[in-house]
């Protein structure tokens, strides 16, 4: 990712200014370290560039939490920041100079766009971790009456396809860069005929980061319409019989599962292809939805209503995770803005989906910087307990 090595250089001259297309809207220290953040805008989008800073030489890179899509627009950033300031650059891996302006996509989406979403297509399937995207691209030029949506954690992945689907012109897929766990629950019900998760990553040693969970199941069937199904895809021999426990699990009253093994398919991954050669096994899983769900409702709020800056709040924070019935919250770290601000650095929500987000607090305001949470029932229920510790 893009980031600059820089000789040590005055922070405070960087506060409210504007240099070439980006903003500064302010400059947070870390309270745990000599870092600092600083919160920018540019053109129409915020997020943070963090200053890593060692004995002779500093870092300004990206932030992961609030990285955009877009890599060129944290390259512009760094860019306007580099040249307005005239930093004494040692290293760096990107071109400091003037940069071509990155055109939008229309397939790019948001989370936020998804909260009172209305389909171009009668006909929905998602895609769950897409990769390289060649299956997504391929079932979406097969299927021109259908639209996909491509969910992708990986944000160099994400960026690939959106290319791909303008060099093919392709009018049918949405591309997400999000946590599809989150996402799912967004998505409304009795909307989608498929969803695909193709060889996720097992993560043996780590099974809480599966996309594959219960919770995963239960919004795969209200987001399917009756008679659609979700269809897993793994090479891997554990995560199928993970995957079988799962949806034959106890809490599950009624279900169709179909099993497949060795099944060719049209289009096949490098990936997968690879797998092929050396004889390995290739398991498939559908379980199809039986019934229609009831409609979720997510007008949640998640502002902060009357709760401003005091000093009683910093007494509050503690930075061991607290643990509650069903969610989580833990603060990470405290940035200090000027004498009368802090930016909050937390995670929190559910165990296995968790978000992470930061929250600006001043003497007139609060809120999520840069987007709020996804408006989920557990991140609603974690957001009135964060607001009992913020309201001192």
């Amino acid at each position: 990712m893009p980031h600059i090595t820089v000789k040590p250089f005055n922070t405070s001259l960087v506060e409210n200014k504007r240099y070439g297309d980006t903003e500064v809207l302010f400059k947070a220290k870390d309270s745990f370290s000599k870092d600092e953040l600083l919160g920018v805008q540019h053109k129409d989008k915020s997020f943070l560039l963090h200053i890593k800073k060692n004995k002779d030489s500093w870092l300004l890179k990206y932030d992961k939490v609030t990285r955009p899509l877009k890599v060129d627009l944290v390259k512009q950033a760094i860019t306007d920041l580099a040249d307005g300031l005239k930093l004494d650059i040692l290293g760096s891996n990107i071109a400091i100079r003037s940069t071509r302006e990155v055109k939008s996509s229309e397939f790019e989406k948001r989370v936020e766009d998804f909260e009172d979403v209305k389909f171009p297509f009668n006909s929905v399937a998602i895609e769950v971790g897409f990769g390289s995207g060649k299956h997504l691209l391929y079932q979406a030029k097969k299927h021109s009456d259908r639209l996909f949506i491509g969910i992708e954690i990986h944000t160099p992945s994400a960026m690939q396809v959106l290319k791909q689907i303008e060099l093919k012109g392709l009018k049918n897929i949405w591309v997400v860069n999000y946590d599809a766990r989150l996402l799912l629950e967004m998505i409304p019900s009795n909307s989608c005929h498929q969803i695909f998760v193709h060889f996720p990553v097992p993560w043996d040693k780590k099974p809480h980061r599966r996309v594959i969970s219960s919770s995963f199941l239960e919004e795969s069937m209200r987001v399917l319409k009756k008679g659609g199904r979700l269809e897993l895809r793994t090479d891997s021999h554990k995560y199928f019989w993970y995957s079988l426990e799962t949806f034959l699990g106890d809490s599950v009253a009624k279900t169709s599962v179909e099993i497949r093994k060795n099944e060719a398919l049209d289009v096949i991954s490098k990936y997968e292809a690879r797998w092929l050669k050396q004889k390995k096994d290739i398991y498939d899983v559908y379980v199809t939805s039986l019934e229609e769900s009831k409609e979720r409702l997510i007008n949640f709020d998640f502002s902060f209503k009357d709760i401003v800056y005091k000093k009683e709040i910093l007494d509050k924070i503690s930075y061991k995770p607290q643990i509650f019935d069903g969610f989580f919250i833990h603060f990470e770290r405290l940035y200090y803005i000027l004498d009368d601000a802090i930016l909050i650095k937390l995670a929190f929500g559910s165990f296995d989906r968790p978000e992470h987000k930061y929250i600006y607090i001043d003497r007139k305001e609060a809120y999520y910087f840069h987007t709020n949470p996804v408006k989920t029932v557990t991140n609603y229920k974690t957001h009135l307990k964060i607001m009992e510790y913020l309201n001192a």
